[in-house]
């Protein structure tokens, strides 16, 4: 970069700022895609071309350059659509009014990077905005932005079938990273799906004939679709798909005089003659707030480049995660062969904004210095495993402190599939649960003589008779309360599933966690009743939750290893927020989670669990966690009490799921909450030493090994592998950690950011206790990715997703629990009536929540 560059910042208007759309309403403002076609229109026009080579832009309302721009510069643009090789008569004329905004220099980034401490707060966001424009406007012109800086070529080759209608597509993450005396980019692999090309019919006819269900809601959800029918091709968005095809469709049409089906109306309107009629449903392209606008389908085509916004199934997840599953070697040559060239960065590359800003990108990866961990030594009752490749077996060890399965009971559920048992005098049941109950006795576990208590439920109800399952989990229900006595719960019910669905294993979650406090653990019989070597891992995995749930200790660090950590009583904290997805009913709460450790070894991380408004209820509602003081009183009150009455001197909080544009959120809301929980305990005179790091996996930092000792089988780096320079913050204290072996594609470390610390630790001491404390997860023998009080703070929001389930992931099966928020035919809601109704369902909501987990649960890790 030019030691003194200077940019120039413009603001992009449109006059007049209406959608060109046919039809379009008075108030209809333009969207992203009308500014991106105006902006693309611009570009063609003799007045702007000569600043193309200079420019760079974001479609929409900010525009830099790197010349003085003439001012005032306003542009007329005749508007046509993308296939339209000229403006039809009638088409709307925009101008394109672009103004001088302010001046960037380089001089105030440069010092920024100097890392001296004067220059820690300057405002060098606009500036490294500005540059992130540039390096991605090549990119931008000629591919699909998909998310934010993520670009997929159209021309690439990488494109890989998917499922039916889709394609996944192979495209690069592109950003600007200031560095300590450097400016970085950094370019990293990704894949997205996007929809097959093609006639709409035809693609409905192929889901017809893959399943009976037809095309899915998903699937046709927000999908663009062009028409060419009127002369022109004109871009609809697909708002549903109706229930009946065009023959059986009626509306009232003034030009012919009355009712009229929609087969017919296309007949005399436009002389054609429908092929689907009677065998395809119509769609409905509709805004908002309109009567329903059907289109036949046959009369649409999806265009090219188009990316799929919608949840993926099951089978496309599984598809996706095998495409983008690629090692190391592969991804730096993509990154470097591929990715330069489609990003525009390769020094070769035809004159574009990068020269006509004077800048240029090596494309050589950069070299950082980096240190290996050793691993830590894991110890058992009985039996020392050699860790290896951060991973040990536990063929013949016993665990350190057995819980006890007294009084245990087993709920059989009958679904009616061929993997079940056939009831519970089934000699082969027996089998299975003594070879189970002997596995866990082996590992040290308390185990009673006899068998455990065996429940069976009567056969559910299908799927098809019972669609959201009530019956069958009542049927559950009736099963637990008819069969146990309410004074003397088992220790816990080992759950049978032979199938799980959207419905049955939530419902039991729910029932057991917040209805009756019965501690559960889920068995799928497709994967337990397998062959012998197989079932033996299962049931050595199984051993491990159900051990930690009754309060038992698998395995421990040495106490060399521990000994940093056990030199002044300490308590890890782990905290995660999870909130509403897409396809969530708007107004549906998030869940924060508060975990913490109770004992000396790290072990058990009880949890509290809170639902809290969000932006989608009340716009006021913060991203924090709301309840933060009241969870962490209860978390030193528990603390307390398993320590004679003692609590700790020093406390770790590890944050997950915060972007870095949150970190001084968690300082502003998040740390005075944790400070007001130790002044109310012991009379305001609590007041113990506290450090706060965040932990971030959404990152697109990645390493690559230099040479052949520093590298494993797949060609990831090993794990225990810390980076602490080079690509980490200039003032701040932060590094990357893998500590995990990465078995499967690449491994993505964990980035660990400390943003507060009255603990003073200094790297060896931070990064040797996260990296040792992964050895800790309870339900694994391996280290892990992510430190286990965060891990587990991400395990307890994913079990309190399932009590919400029908708000949280169950939006689009489940409408009837709130009404819509568009009015039909009457106009946008005000944002207060949405409030109103969001607000509405919050409180259904809560009544599902019911307070929560039970009491009887409440101090036990329910959650793993």
């Amino acid at each position: 970069m030019p030691k003194d560059l200077t940019i120039y910042e413009y603001k992009i208007t449109f006059s007049p700022n209406k959608s060109p759309l046919p039809g379009a309403r008075s108030e209809d403002k333009l969207k992203s895609e009308d500014t991106a076609r105006i902006i693309a229109l611009l570009e063609e026009t003799p007045t702007f071309q000569p600043f193309l080579s200079h420019i760079a832009h974001d479609k929409s309302e900010k525009l830099v350059s790197s010349e003085l721009l003439p001012q005032p510069l306003e542009v007329p643009v005749s508007h046509r659509y993308e296939g339209e090789p000229t403006a039809r008569q009638n088409a709307p004329v925009y101008t394109v009014k672009i103004a001088f905004v302010k001046e960037l220099n380089s001089t105030e980034l440069t010092q920024h990077m100097s890392g001296q401490p004067q220059y820690r707060d300057a405002d060098v966001l606009p500036i490294v905005s500005a540059l992130n424009l540039v390096l991605q406007q090549h990119a931008s012109r000629v591919g699909v932005r998909v998310g934010k800086n993520r670009y997929f070529i159209p021309t690439s080759n990488a494109i890989f079938p998917l499922t039916l209608g889709l394609e996944a597509r192979q495209g690069f993450f592109l950003s600007v990273r200031p560095m300590y005396k450097q400016l970085m980019v950094n370019i990293n692999v990704c894949t997205t799906a996007f929809y097959l090309p093609g006639n709409l019919a035809m693609a409905m006819m192929a889901f017809q004939r893959e399943s009976s269900g037809g095309m899915p809601r998903d699937f046709a959800d927000k999908l663009k679709v062009v028409t060419t029918y009127l002369g022109y091709p004109r871009k609809r968005t697909i708002k549903s798909i109706a229930r009946t095809p065009a023959s059986r469709t009626t509306f009232h049409c003034e030009e012919f005089g009355g009712n009229i089906s929609v087969e017919e109306y296309y007949k005399r309107k436009y002389n054609i003659k429908l092929q689907h009629a009677d065998d395809l449903p119509l769609i409905d392209v509709s805004g908002f707030g309109r009567p329903p606008s059907y289109l036949p389908a046959e009369l649409c085509e999806i265009p090219p480049n188009q990316a799929f916004h919608g949840l993926l199934s099951d089978k496309a997840t599984a598809e996706m995660i095998k495409i983008a599953c690629n090692i190391p070697a592969y991804n730096a040559d993509a990154i470097v062969n591929q990715g330069f060239p489609q990003l525009g960065l390769d020094p070769n590359a035809p004159a574009g904004p990068l020269q006509g800003f004077g800048i240029s990108v090596s494309n050589d990866m950069t070299v950082v210095p980096a240190r290996i961990l050793d691993a830590p030594r894991v110890a058992y009752k009985s039996g020392q495993p050699n860790v290896r490749d951060a991973s040990w077996n536990i063929l013949d060890v016993k665990f350190q402190r057995g819980g006890n399965m007294t009084n245990w009971a087993v709920l059989l559920v009958q679904q009616g599939y061929r993997e079940e048992f056939a009831g519970p005098t089934d000699p082969r049941l027996l089998t299975f649960l003594k070879t189970f109950s002997n596995k866990c006795q082996a590992s040290g576990m308390t185990v009673p003589n006899g068998p455990p208590k065996i429940m069976a439920t009567p056969p559910l109800p299908p799927a098809t008779k019972d669609p959201g399952r009530n019956q069958a989990l009542e049927t559950i229900r009736k099963t637990l309360t008819g069969n146990l006595d309410r004074n003397r719960k088992p220790s816990f019910i080992l759950v049978l599933l032979s199938n799980v669905d959207k419905f049955i294993y939530p419902g039991i979650k729910h029932l057991c966690d917040v209805v009756m406090g019965l501690a559960t653990v889920h068995m799928l019989l497709k994967k337990a009743a397998g062959d012998e070597r197989k079932q033996d891992q299962y049931f050595s995995n199984v051993a491990l939750k159900v051990n930690i749930k009754l309060g038992g200790i698998n395995h421990l660090l040495d106490p060399q290893s521990m000994k940093w950590m056990s030199s002044v009583s300490t308590m890890l904290v782990g905290i995660d927020v999870t909130h509403p997805s897409p396809t969530s009913i708007k107004g549906t709460p998030s869940i924060a989670a508060v975990v913490a450790s109770v004992d000396k070894d790290f072990v058990q991380f009880p949890a509290s669990l809170r639902p809290q408004r969000n932006k989608n209820i009340n716009k006021n509602a913060e991203e924090m966690v709301q309840d933060l003081t009241e969870m962490m009183i209860e978390r030193l009150l528990l603390f307390q009490k398993r320590n004679n009455n003692a609590l700790p001197q020093r406390i770790i909080v590890f944050r997950d799921g915060v972007s870095e544009g949150q970190y001084d959120l968690v300082l502003r809301h998040e740390l005075p909450r944790l400070l007001d929980a130790f002044k109310k305990l012991k009379g305001g005179q609590y007041r113990p030493k506290l450090s706060i790091v965040i932990c971030g996996k959404r990152h697109h930092a990645r390493n690559y090994a230099t040479g052949q000792d520093h590298v494993s089988r797949n060609g990831n780096t090993l794990p225990g592998t810390i980076v602490d320079k080079g690509i980490t913050d200039i003032y701040g204290f932060d590094f990357y950690l893998q500590a995990h072996n990465g078995l499967q594609g690449q491994a993505r470390p964990t980035h660990y950011y400390i943003v507060y610390d009255e603990n003073r630790m200094d790297a060896d001491s931070i990064q040797e206790t996260t990296h040792r404390t992964s050895y800790l997860y309870a339900r694994a023998t391996k280290g892990v990715s992510l430190v286990p009080p965060a891990y587990y703070a991400d395990l307890a929001c994913e079990r309190a997703r399932l009590y919400l389930n029908k708000f949280l992931n169950l939006g689009d099966d489940s409408k009837s629990v709130a009404s819509s928020e568009k009015g039909k035919g009457k106009g946008k809601k005000t944002d207060a009536e949405i409030e109103q109704e969001r607000e509405a369902v919050y409180q259904k909501a809560l009544k599902v929540w019911s307070g929560g987990v039970q009491a009887d649960l409440s101090e036990s890790m329910f959650y793993i």
